[in-house]
């Protein structure tokens, strides 16, 4: 392909990127994929300059642009002006570009929630937004269950020790993960730090009675099994069959045997639930939400959010923190975790729960980023070098 070819494929990758994000279909990584395989004349180094390009013109846009070609010429205008010249060449080129044709200039992200990030980090929200738009990197946790994080570091060079997690190693050249010995070994999962963090900072032991409400496909169940060094009960509970079907050959592969799955129907949750009334020690929501924290990692993610589904997920985070703490024991810990950096779906959703359910107070917990235990802490790319979370804890007294 030449570099205006590449243009015009990026072109029409972010047309359907777009068209996904307002419908609320596919991801960007998806698209691209299903893009290249009807493509088959694409060598390697094309599908990857086209993928950095599509990245690269999806950061620089906050604002969900009306088409991708307004979105490439925005980018191009502003910052990188040496794509320009790829509009009406020969060939494969996009089309020259008209007199009066203008383009989605760039911003961080959309107006409305600029306004709402500035809540959280005030003067510094110009350098917290640039942080979580660059490129994220690729961190993996050590399964203490099989492996030492210095054993791996032996094993697999081109990793180092990430900043804070203990059993976090974080690539410094491209690493196929799901190839390694390593891998397929059980000694390693991929997990962004800030969520090794979020999982280290409920302290589950040996013995305990764990609910992960919220597991997915279980990145944080199966952190909590090595916490608990494989002895406990471990349940770990989704509405999503997909996600939950995808944690049995993880935990196999990883040498866990303590978890139960067990899979929800969406409103009628306690039917499935009910024999835990009051039973468990601990319990993990980590509920869905705007994914603000993500956006290093999927950066189209800014173009799928509006009020009306951030409402939604505000309400949706209620009800689940509602459901997990009829779980909680008395003497208990309710742990409360977002990808969100949003106050709404922090500190406002925490302070309207403790309004609402008498018998619970803020708990103080420790997470290796700070000095001293904390009764919430807020993670970032600026300020970890990790996703961004809001973690808080609540115990039932």
């Amino acid at each position: 392909m030449t570099p205006a070819a590449r243009v015009q494929a990026a072109i029409e990758c972010l047309d359907a990127i777009i068209g996904a994000a307002r419908d609320g279909g596919a991801a960007a990584d998806t698209l691209i994929a299903r893009y290249f395989t009807t493509r088959r004349y694409a060598g390697s180094k094309d599908r990857r300059a086209v993928r950095e390009l599509i990245y690269d013109v999806v950061r620089s846009q906050g604002e969900r642009p009306d088409s991708g070609r307004a979105a490439m010429i925005g980018h191009a205008s502003v910052l990188a002006p040496e794509l320009l010249t790829a509009f009406g060449e020969d060939g494969h080129a996009p089309e020259a570009i008209g007199d009066n044709e203008a383009g989605s200039l760039p911003t961080p992200a959309p107006g409305w929630l600029v306004e709402r990030l500035e809540r959280r980090f005030g003067a510094d929200t110009n350098a917290e937004l640039a942080a979580l738009l660059e490129r994220a990197p690729l961190d993996l946790r050590v399964n203490t269950l099989v492996a030492t994080r210095d054993a791996v570091l032996a094993e697999l060079p081109g990793f180092e020790p990430t900043p804070f997690a203990p059993d976090g190693v974080r690539a410094t050249e491209p690493f196929a993960v799901e190839a390694s010995a390593a891998f397929r070994a059980g000694q390693i999962e991929i997990q962004d730090e800030g969520s090794q963090l979020a999982a280290l900072s409920c302290a589950a032991a040996p013995g305990l009675t764990v609910v992960d409400l919220c597991a997915g496909a279980g990145g944080k169940t199966l952190a909590l099994a090595a916490q608990m060094a494989n002895a406990g009960r471990l349940i770990a509970t989704d509405s999503d069959r997909g996600r939950l079907d995808r944690l049995t050959p993880r935990a196999a592969r990883a040498g866990v045997t303590i978890v139960e799955t067990r899979l929800l129907n969406p409103g009628r949750e306690w039917l499935a639930l009910h024999d835990l009334d009051r039973a468990a020690d601990l319990v993990l929501v980590d509920a869905p939400c705007s994914g603000t924290g993500t956006w290093r990692r999927n950066p189209e993610a800014r173009w799928r959010l509006t009020r009306a589904r951030l409402d939604r997920l505000v309400g949706e985070q209620a009800r689940l923190l509602d459901l997990g703490s009829r779980l909680v024991k008395p003497g208990g810990r309710l742990v409360y975790v977002v990808c969100s950096l949003l106050p709404e779906e922090g500190e406002a959703q925490v302070a309207a729960f403790l309004r609402g359910h008498p018998g619970w107070t803020p708990h103080a917990f420790c997470i290796p980023t700070e000095p001293s235990p904390v009764i919430t802490s807020v993670l970032t790319p600026r300020g970890q070098g990790c996703d961004g979370f809001y973690i808080a804890q609540l115990a039932r007294v």
